[in-house]
């Protein structure tokens, strides 16, 4: 019995340490900031899965991931309660559901490292970059809340432009599994100490580089004040959005505010979907602000709900007008419709059975079909603007494929407000600047109710509006040229050494058991 309840005690308080350091990584994102507590976190999975019996570490990375992806996209019970309808509970309840799902992830790692009792440091982010690849595709995928987003202000973001988010989060892992085993050899195996001094130098050597990349240029601006850039944050509350009474005052606030810059800026920006209403309906208001946009030489981008009448498709859109070359009409090719839909928010999946069972299924717009996968920029004021709606701009790999050369500017528009005063716009801007590292281009990003920013070739923001503010913000963005690294080939460099050290290890395995073979 003394064997079993001690069992127990152990059990309990590696349970206990995975909700805690599951939590903690939390704080590493924004608005939060602490980016060092991403190497706290996964040091506490590691204890999870290294110091236990496989049953207690399967349980424990399952607690982990829980608690991680419970605090950390606890922003989604808003959207599901406020605007689904959903009762308070029921909306948390499926806030834990979807956090249980991601979980798994979590636990397919801890499985592959007991599985195949992995011990070198080297292995363990290859194992994560698997089960992070696994998370980001499966089910049209969730790569929110990656660790290496967390680093865009740390010493290490520069090896964003080499590597993407996707080599970052690899180095988090790979810095957490050297700390790991330095902790293991000092007070657990002190006869492997030696080892532990050989992986503190590489953590030491590869932060240097990681400093000395900071240095290195990949792109250049090429004006020196370019465009005056307005965007538009009209502030509409959500719950009035969709009300069709409500269409004249939206109506009033965005001609308000488009008003006061047309003639002084090049480019006026509204934010996605800013117009609750059909652009098939409302085409005298669009060519009449076309012929105004036109005449003061002032192009207006607006986020629209856009219906492809030949096609019979509902699409996600944003739309330019006042462009001299391609004039706007319903039929313009000068459009960017979204192809990567929210399940749930913009689409419902199996709709025939999900819609009749309550709000949460029947969310204003969620009918949209998926725009084309790859789409020309948008052509405004002579630059061209690689575009992405929402939340597409968590999806590095899908905006590098639609970068093209000419590129100019990244342009990102969302509608925060479904998730009101919560911690989720802010790890939605922070990936946002991880793009614009990524790639050395400025980000525009207009949203409704906020966060709207400008954003620098480097991912630091450059000017801000205030959330929750009918406001406007102006700013000169300047273009660059040149390609980084991780815009010319993604993530195969990551996934090239991922294979690399495995078939290393193996090759290791099996020159060891050659070895004592001859010896026995």
């Amino acid at each position: 019995m003394l064997i079993i309840w001690n069992k127990m005690k152990k059990s309990i308080f590696v349970y206990l340490v995975a909700i805690i350091f599951g939590a903690v990584g939390v704080l590493a994102f924004s608005p939060f900031d602490y980016w060092g507590l991403a190497y706290v976190s996964l040091l506490g999975l590691l204890f999870v899965v290294k110091t236990s019996d496989k049953r207690t570490a399967l349980w424990g990375a399952f607690l982990w991931g829980l608690a991680f992806f419970t605090f950390g996209v606890n922003w989604l019970h808003v959207s599901i309660h406020y605007f689904g309808g959903t009762p308070l509970i029921a909306s948390y309840l499926l806030v834990v559901v979807l956090s249980g799902y991601l979980a798994l992830y979590p636990v397919l790692f801890a499985y592959l490292v007991q599985r195949f009792q992995v011990k070198s440091v080297a292995i363990y982010p290859v194992i994560w970059t698997f089960t992070e690849f696994l998370r980001g595709w499966i089910l049209t995928g969730f790569p929110w809340l990656q660790f290496g987003y967390s680093q865009i202000d740390s010493p290490f973001a520069h090896l964003a432009p080499l590597f993407g988010v996707t080599g970052v989060t690899f180095f988090v892992m790979w810095v957490s599994a050297i700390l790991f085993n330095i902790g293991n050899a000092l007070f657990s195996q002190p006869r492997k100490l030696n080892v532990a001094v050989i992986n503190l130098l590489l953590l030491s050597i590869v932060g240097y580089l990681s400093a000395y990349t900071s240095q290195i240029s990949y792109v250049k601006k090429v004006e020196k004040n370019g465009l005056k850039i307005t965007l538009v944050q009209g502030n509409i509350e959500q719950n009035l959005k969709w009300e069709p009474e409500y269409l004249y005052k939206t109506l009033d606030i965005y001609q308000k505010l488009i008003a006061q810059h047309l003639g002084k800026t090049d480019v006026i920006i509204l934010p996605e979907s800013a117009l609750p209403v059909l652009e098939n309906h409302m085409q005298p208001f669009f060519t009449g602000l076309q012929e105004l946009a036109y005449q003061s030489n002032t192009e207006v981008i607006v986020g629209t709900v856009y219906q492809d009448e030949k096609q019979d498709k509902l699409f996600n859109s944003i739309v330019t007008l006042g462009n001299r070359i391609q004039p706007y009409s319903i039929e313009t090719e000068n459009r960017y419709n979204k192809h990567h839909l929210v399940p749930f928010g913009e689409y419902v999946p199996l709709e025939i059975v999900l819609r009749p069972l309550g709000n949460v299924f029947n969310l204003p717009m969620s009918a949209f079909q998926s725009g084309d996968e790859i789409q020309a920029p948008l052509f405004v004021k002579n630059r061209h603007l690689t575009t992405a709606i929402c939340y597409e701009i968590i999806l590095g790999e899908q905006l590098r494929k639609n970068m093209k050369k000419e590129t100019d500017f990244i342009l990102t528009v969302s509608n925060d407000a479904w998730f009101g005063d919560s911690i989720g716009p802010w790890q939605h801007l922070q990936m946002a600047r991880m793009r614009a590292l990524e790639f050395g281009k400025p980000v525009i990003r207009a949203t409704n109710t906020g966060i709207s920013v400008f954003i620098d070739e480097l991912g630091k923001i450059v000017a801000q509006a205030p959330q929750f503010v009918e406001t406007t913000l102006t700013y000169h963005v300047s273009a660059t040229e040149g390609r980084t690294p991780y815009a010319v080939l993604g993530n195969t460099p990551i996934y090239f050494l991922s294979l690399l050290l495995v078939f290393m290890r193996i090759f290791h395995s099996w020159i060891r058991r050659r070895i004592q073979m001859t010896l026995s």
